[in-house]
């Protein structure tokens, strides 16, 4: 049992996690999605299903956070963020709209009931970390390009809310029409606020 049937079932439970939510992503439903070997599991994840989202949720958070810092480094917060928007877009539409974000079904997803309040409380405090990651990486940018450090927050927070909504606007409506919409403003607000 290679690391790479490991990565491979988080991968798997994280995409499940962006297209089904919490309760549909099984462990049955990793096997089958990725085609592993069901004996993997008690392998790589003794904690079971708890253990698999939590990884699941870690690797989501790090898919957006590598390319968000690497775009914001090399083209700046206004391209950086046009060309993750594109990012998105590009999910969206090779999905056929059934790929939102993983870290945002964690966080808005209820528990069935009392025994899973406590792992969903965990998922939901690494979802937390994943955004704060996030509006940092757009917040430091910001802050390179001249904009208070206090503005330069709350524009990060802005803008991660504002493309995590999108994003669930557009696999509602089937549509980007939404995300190019909120693109358009981002893109004003950011060069406003960059402006020296």
């Amino acid at each position: 049992m290679s690391s790479t049937t490991r990565d491979k079932m988080i991968a798997g439970a994280a995409d499940l996690l962006s297209r089904r939510g919490v309760h549909a992503t099984s462990l049955r439903t990793v096997v089958q999605h990725t085609g592993t070997p069901r004996g993997s599991l008690g392998h790589h994840f003794p904690g079971g299903k708890q253990q698999l989202l939590e990884e699941a949720v870690r690797h989501a958070a790090e898919s957006v956070a590598v390319p968000l810092e690497t775009l914001m480094k090399e083209r700046g917060a206004v391209e950086g963020l046009q060309a993750f928007v594109g990012w998105w877009r590009r999910i969206l539409e090779s999905s056929g709209f059934e790929a939102g974000c993983p870290v945002l079904a964690v966080a808005v997803e209820p528990m069935a009931d009392d025994e899973d309040a406590a792992s969903g409380e965990h998922l939901r405090g690494l979802a937390h970390e994943a955004f704060e990651r996030w509006e940092a990486i757009l917040s430091a940018a910001l802050r390179r390009e001249g904009v208070a450090a206090g503005r330069a927050q709350r524009l990060g927070a802005l803008t991660v809310a504002a493309i995590e909504g999108t994003v669930a606007m557009c696999r509602a409506a089937r549509s980007t029409r939404a995300l190019d919409d909120v693109q358009l403003e981002l893109k004003t607000m950011l060069m406003a606020a960059t402006a020296r």
